[in-house]
């Protein structure tokens, strides 16, 4: 059996990996898309999106977290039959609740449209990605399943098969369908995520049967849901306030285009400028702010189990250095995103989406996404720590603090007051998460590294802004000027933090070692 340690650190590389890949996949496609449709059929894609994670949420009842807990317990105590058990009963639950959410999403769609969509050419686009919602919650928990058996391989695998095939269908439906119209190429890029995830879904399966759990003589489904109900009492009680947390999260996602584009609309924005310029800040600024967070978000993945295996142990020590590595990759990758996404913020918009004017709302938010870097690994240690209540009472304050500021901000100074309110309500979650897990075990840093990293990025962000002024100056195109700055920067950067001592292959090895 290998190390925990080292299975918590080679899960966050394999995960990274993949993660790395999706990322470009992704960005690749929604590219495409943001050129083929405009950021008025973006902000459609925007608005139609958010019912979807709201049916998701409620199917799986948190259980893909509390999944991978009790089969990583189970494993350990070489219980396969509670493992299968785990399995069938999660299955069930989700594939029951899902089919009847979906059906009834479908019934109702029009009536739902009525009320979410301020825009209803969005309708059609809402209409085609509904059907993913059965799909996604069986995946769910066949990935908690694989986590909890420490096969990120699995998991990897399905998400990069998963994106593959969603750029292929994304190219071909778009194409196919925007001679149509705007709102039913929208609706075209909506399928073939349905298509994606049915493909992943399909590869999880086939990886369960040629390496999951075989059942024993006599086991049936019937048999493991009639002895199931203390399983259910466990799975519940672990997954309810994540549940929680995921269905406020929906319910504000469903309705934050409503929100930002009725306070839009009280700062004497029309209907089509609104949708306009939330495509501009959903579509086109967040892939861009949310981009740098991947190995951070799989670090959080992985850093659940593992510290709740060192708090189970009382072993304060672990958690408080897998807490500083944690920490450490947040500050280490969300600096120098920061500074590029904020110095090169209307370069890269031109560039990538030919929106300009979506830089200014780029360079409002970078320098407080800064603090998102931090808080995904914050969040998955108060999930390791047991204090999911806490994780939920955070998010409702940030996020009711988030909506009044959305409104206030944005019916006074119109996108540019959504996107600051947006980026305090980020800031505030981050600060409660924290001062909650100093409150109790404790947060002990060192200042030093911070500092370094601080006057770091102030020297990058000059040194890119005169390798950027001096290219151009010497002919040099936008496109070059801008790529070239950026690489001389960070490695300006880097060689900062390597004279400093601030990083050193020591450093690297304790983040992400050899696999």
């Amino acid at each position: 059996m290998s190390h925990p340690k080292s299975s918590f650190m080679k899960g966050t590389l394999v995960l990274s990996a993949a993660a790395f890949i999706n990322r470009i996949l992704g960005f690749i496609s929604g590219m495409y898309i943001a050129r083929a449709l405009g950021a008025e059929g973006i902000g459609l894609l925007m608005m139609a999106h958010p019912l979807v994670p709201l049916v998701i949420t409620i199917t799986e009842l948190g259980l893909p977290v509390a999944i991978s807990k009790l089969v990583a317990e189970a494993n350990e105590q070489g219980n396969r039959e509670k493992i299968r058990r785990i399995l069938h009963v999660s299955l069930a639950i989700t594939s029951v609740l899902s089919i009847t959410l979906t059906t009834f999403s479908l019934l109702f769609s029009e009536w739902i449209a009525s009320i979410l969509l301020s825009d209803q050419r969005a309708y059609y686009a809402m209409l085609a990605i509904t059907p993913i919602a059965p799909i996604v919650a069986i995946s769910a928990v066949l990935k908690g399943y694989f986590r909890g058996m420490q096969q990120m391989k699995a998991i990897a695998a399905s998400d990069v098969l998963e994106h593959t095939v969603q750029i292929a269908c994304v190219l071909a439906l778009v194409h196919l369908l925007l001679p149509y119209g705007v709102a039913y190429a929208a609706a075209g890029a909506m399928a073939a995520s349905v298509v994606s995830e049915m493909i992943s879904l399909l590869f999880l399966a086939a990886s369960y049967k040629l390496y999951g759990e075989r059942r024993a003589a006599g086991e049936t489904w019937k048999s493991h849901l009639k002895h199931g109900r203390s399983t259910l009492g466990e799975l519940l009680h672990l997954g309810l306030p994540n549940a929680g947390q995921g269905v406020i999260h929906s319910l504000y996602s469903a309705f934050q285009p409503l929100l930002i584009t009725t306070s839009l609309a009280l700062a004497g924005i029309g209907t089509a400028m609104a949708t306009k310029q939330f495509g501009l800040l959903a579509g086109y600024t967040f892939p861009l702010l949310f981009m740098p967070s991947f190995i951070t978000n799989s670090l959080s993945t992985a850093l659940v189990p593992a510290i709740s295996e060192a708090a189970a142990s009382k072993n304060s020590l672990l958690i408080h250095e897998r807490m500083n590595q944690a920490m450490i990759a947040g500050l280490l990758i969300g600096a120098p995103a920061t500074v590029i996404l904020f110095q090169w913020a209307t370069p890269l918009t031109s560039i990538i989406y030919n929106a300009p004017e979506a830089g200014l709302l780029l360079q409002i938010l970078a320098p407080m996404f800064f603090f998102h870097y931090f808080d995904a690994p914050l969040h998955a240690i108060l999930f390791g720590l047991g204090r999911t209540n806490a994780v939920m009472w955070n998010f409702v304050l940030s996020t009711a603090f988030k909506a009044v500021s959305i409104f206030v901000f944005g019916s006074q100074f119109g996108i540019v007051g959504v996107a600051f309110g947006i980026g305090f309500g980020m800031v505030l979650q981050m600060l409660l998460n924290f001062f909650s897990i100093s409150s109790s075990i404790g947060f002990y840093f060192r200042l030093e590294p911070y500092v370094k990293v601080g006057l770091s990025m102030i020297l990058m962000a000059l040194c890119g802004r005169w390798t950027m002024n001096y290219l151009i100056d010497q002919g040099w195109t936008m496109v070059w000027s801008t790529v070239a700055s950026i690489v001389v920067s960070m490695l300006f950067y880097f060689s900062l933090l390597l004279l400093t001592n601030t990083i050193n292959w020591r450093s690297f090895r304790r983040i992400i070692p050899a696999a």
